[in-house]
């Protein structure tokens, strides 16, 4: 059995602890949850690979490396993730839990100092991070953001949302754009750093067998660094309905030898807040949320129309986006049948197999989170950003009472936003 407590280590510092035997290995975040605005998401993004690489105590790669070695081999990683219109930046390690260590010594407190060491003591040249550190990151971060375009599947549905959310902060990358990024030097990406410490709000995450008192006294010793603000700032997401009645059409062309088809759905204001979440979770898994939807079943089985189609719920902002692999020919025949499939499930007309195996496969998937460290952390990150305590069984109870008609009635909110239209260059 593993127990969750959440609170305030200091004013608008987080501790999230999931008490539990059940791994061998213990993990541990801290995240800072800031408002994502195209101005600063390039250097917040950037902030956390520039503090991976060294340490006013361990200098380079190297010492932290032996560092890491000395807690049997731990991992620290830089985490940049875009929950709603919140960017979260930060720190995931894992390392063996102090249950398992071999004569008997404690790996938590020198974990958690380690953790706090790379957030709050950086190798600095000149009072600000060094130009080398900074040089390369940026080069890196560059190439990350450039590559984004070769997985076509992942970038239809990035230039779907931006087109979709252009006046919206949704719109923005988790990683910042090219531009922004190149423009950022050793100083400016210093003051960010501090305001960013002053500002955002942290949320710190622990599953292991730890007691969470003793977590608590290990992160306050660990963060005590961390400047004092009693205003941190709370981000919030900006949830709209669509526009108009007809869709924005968006074509682009490449040299791809597969069309991608996204489109994107507003649900007319229901999100996670609302009581009737779990209906709308199950409704987007009918329409195309598992290998029992209407789109998978119909659109790519039956009638041969993709090579790909599924549907994903954006919870906070409210969306429904498709993603689908067409030949450049199929575009209308496979747009109008993917929305035939929808208006099947407004209609109600939803197979007995269809509804409960598209319940099943979301209970199982709510309850799967429980027994891998990393997504139970993702899925409490969501939820603090969300400000919901609401745990995975709760959420698979609520998804058991959903019914047929409350599924339909879901599915008649959502409304055709924007269309994008992936094709090849024409010879």
């Amino acid at each position: 059995m593993s127990q969750v407590t959440r609170r305030e280590l200091f004013p608008g510092v987080w501790l999230r602890a999931v008490h539990t035997s059940k791994f061998k290995s213990s993990y541990l975040s801290i995240t800072l949850l800031a408002p994502l605005t195209k101005e600063t998401a390039g250097a917040n993004a950037l902030i956390p690979e520039v503090l991976r690489r060294g340490t006013a105590v361990h200098p380079d790669m190297e010492a932290l490396s032996a560092a890491l070695d000395e807690l049997y081999g731990g991992a620290v990683e830089p985490a940049v993730r875009k929950r709603g219109e919140t960017q979260c930046v930060g720190f995931a390690a894992s390392f063996l839990d102090d249950a398992y260590a071999l004569k008997g010594e404690r790996i938590l407190e020198p974990a958690a100092a380690l953790l706090g060491e790379l957030l709050l003591k950086p190798c600095t040249e000149k009072g600000v991070f060094r130009a080398d550190y900074t040089a390369g990151e940026k080069a890196n971060l560059i190439d990350r953001i450039r590559a984004q375009i070769n997985d076509k599947r992942t970038y239809a549905t990035q230039r779907l949302t931006q087109e979709m959310c252009k006046y919206e902060a949704y719109g923005v990358d988790r990683l910042g754009d090219e531009a922004s990024v190149a423009a950022i030097t050793p100083e400016s990406l210093w003051e960010r750093y501090q305001q960013l410490l002053r500002t955002a709000q942290v949320e710190v995450y622990y599953c292991g067998s730890a007691q969470p008192d003793r977590v608590a006294e290990a992160l306050r010793a660990a963060l005590e660094g961390l400047p004092v603000n009693e205003d941190r700032i709370d981000p919030a997401c900006d949830v709209r309905v669509s526009a108009g009645p007809e869709p924005i059409v968006v074509e682009e062309a490449m040299d791809v030898s597969q069309g991608k088809l996204a489109l994107g759905f507003r649900t007319g204001g229901l999100t996670c807040w609302e009581e009737d979440f779990p209906v709308l979770y199950l409704a987007t898994a009918v329409f195309g949320g598992t290998t029992l939807s209407k789109l998978f079943m119909n659109v790519r089985e039956k009638l041969s129309l993709c090579y790909y189609a599924s549907a994903t719920l954006e919870k906070m902002k409210g969306l429904v986006l498709v993603s689908s692999g067409i030949e450049f020919d199929k575009y209308q025949t496979a747009r109008d049948e993917i929305l035939a499939q929808l208006e099947a499930v407004k209609r109600g007309e939803i197979e007995d197999w269809e509804l409960e195996g598209s319940r099943r496969t979301l209970i199982g998937a709510c309850m799967a989170i429980l027994d891998e460290q990393s997504r139970q952390e993702e899925y409490w990150l969501g939820q603090t950003t969300a400000g919901l305590e609401e745990s995975p069984k709760e959420l698979a109870a609520r998804l058991e009472a959903v019914t047929r008609e409350q599924v339909a009635a879901a599915a008649q909110k959502l409304q055709l936003d924007t269309i994008y239209f992936l094709k090849g260059k024409e010879d």
